[in-house]
């Protein structure tokens, strides 16, 4: 492509971006895109539609070689240096190849994996048990990277969920936000360095793709952790499906059995995860998703509060 040509940015990115009040990001997008394209020796294809964080698209290698691009949308903070850093140690294991990557764009060439878990006609159960056996893959020890600890990541947490349930004027109840907020307090003081290792941070199945190997994941977040935070995010999601039964605990110890890790934990970054997950898909207008998960988020903290 070149600088003149328009980019189809999927909605939803271009909500984050300006949620993110990077409307330059927006506007210089396709002539960075142009660059890359000459720098690395790819053409653009066709941008797709399940991104949120990033603008992503297919690539195709000057040998013919498929690939996917990935330019990450400007904000504060680490994101691009933290998931460089990840796919660099994870070398292909547990999450896609890393090929070309530039920190101070956000951009990264990565492997082109297959079909994601959520276009797969796969049960529940077979969704969970695929995550769970991949992203056990990546857990490994990660220090001396810089990435974010699970401790000030709970930290952020807590002041982000107060935040924005304030700005949003309030779309869940003051008791699902405490719970939230007290969950989070506990896992900050969980914390132990030597426990942590390198988690992906946002483990759902659209981000969980098939490969030649079996199952990858991408778009990691990137943190230095429990191991049990990437199951919290795995409680956090389905959230219909989570307290249709009633038995919403289930899953954390069916979650905790599988891997040898502590129930508890995984429990409660599961309600952390959902009450802030769900209260930036409102702000993004990602729905019907984020109500679904802020009215699970509300029964939990009226019926299920203590773990059992």
């Amino acid at each position: 492509m070149n600088g003149a040509s328009v980019l189809n940015i999927p909605p939803i990115v271009r909500n984050k971006a300006i949620a993110a009040g990077a409307e330059a990001w927006l506007d210089a997008l396709p002539y960075v895109i142009g660059e890359l394209e000459r720098e690395w020796g790819f053409v653009v294809g066709e941008v797709f539609t399940g991104g949120t964080e990033a603008l992503v698209a297919e690539a195709t290698l000057s040998d013919g070689t498929g690939a996917v691009l990935k330019v990450m949308v400007e904000r504060a903070g680490d994101h691009a240096r933290n998931e460089i850093a990840v796919l660099r140690l994870a070398d292909g294991q547990g999450c896609c190849r890393l090929l070309r990557c530039d920190e101070s764009r956000g951009a990264m060439l990565i492997e082109r994996l297959g079909r994601s878990l959520s276009e797969l006609d796969l049960s529940l159960r077979q969704r969970h048990e695929i995550m769970v056996d991949t992203t056990s893959r990546l857990w490994r020890p990660a220090p001396g990277l810089g990435l974010p600890t699970g401790a000030e990541k709970g930290r952020w947490l807590i002041d982000y969920i107060g935040f924005l349930w304030a700005d949003l004027d309030r779309p869940c109840s003051a008791a699902a936000v405490e719970h939230a907020r007290a969950c989070a307090q506990r896992r900050v003081a969980a914390h132990d360095d030597a426990r942590a290792v390198l988690v992906h941070g946002d483990v759902h199945q659209w981000n969980v793709l098939e490969a030649d190997d079996g199952f990858k994941l991408v778009d990691p977040d990137g943190l230095f952790a429990e191991a049990e935070y990437d199951l919290g995010i795995i409680m956090r999601e389905d959230p219909v499906e989570l307290i249709a039964n009633d038995e919403p605990q289930a899953r954390a110890h069916w979650l905790a059995d599988r891997t040898g890790l502590d129930a508890v934990a995984i429990w409660e970054w599961g309600v952390i995860e959902r009450v802030s997950t769900g209260l930036l898909c409102t702000k993004i207008d990602l729905q019907p998703v984020g109500a679904q998960m802020l009215a699970a988020a509300d029964v939990i903290a009226r019926s299920f509060s203590v773990f059992v």
